[in-house]
This record gives C-alpha cells, structure tokens and sequence, in this order.
C-alpha cells in the first residue's frame, strides 16, 4: 500500500492529509513533508489521518517529531483521527497525553485556535 500526503491551508493551519499504510518504509516520506511544511513556516499543523490504514512505530516517531519541529517555532501539531485501531496504539503508548486528538476535521480547526 502506498502512502498519499496532501496539503492545503485551511484558515491559518494547514491541514496534511495521511492516506495508506505509515510503516518503517513510508515514514521518511511523512517525515520528509513535515519538514519542508514547517521549513516553509507552517507552524499550525493538523494531520489528517482518517484515510490511514495502517500505523506503526516509526510512523510515531516521525509525528513525534513533528510536533517537536512545531513547538520548537511556538506552533502546534494536531491530529483527526476517529478510528480505533489507530487511536489505540495511541492510547497503549501514552501518547493521548501528547498530542491533541480530534474525531473530525472540523473539530481540529475548532479547538486548536
């Protein structure tokens, strides 16, 4: 399965949508677009990852440090997510207690002002 990244402002946040399978093979492409977005001085980020199929742990580190990359310019890395498979491994690795975690799309752009 490959791995679809699309971007587009959404307000002042930009909004990165994830589709496919985020494993130890497609992670450096996500890494590689968190880079260039916050290169290019988006700092208010929402990962889309409802068409996300898969997630493993190398997928985590490179949102993990995408919000590190963020915070480090005062932004913010927020996520949409709503299914359960996906929020698990979040929940097993804490990491509901990092990141901001939203249903929908609409929630994110909400409650990350």
């Amino acid at each position: 399965m490959e791995l679809s990244l699309n971007h587009r402002k959404e307000g002042d946040h930009t909004v990165l949508e994830v589709g496919g399978e985020v494993d130890v093979y497609t992670a450096p492409k996500l890494r590689e677009r968190l880079v260039e977005l916050v290169s290019d001085g988006h700092y208010k980020i929402i990962v889309d990852m409802t068409k996300v199929e898969f997630l493993d742990s190398t997928g985590l580190g490179v949102l993990v440090g995408g919000l590190k990359r963020v915070r480090s310019h005062d932004g913010s890395l927020a996520l949409v997510c709503s299914q359960e498979r996906i929020l698990k491994i979040f929940r097993i690795t804490g990491l509901t207690k990092v990141f901001p975690i939203y249903d929908t799309l609409d929630e994110a752009l909400q409650g990350d002002e």
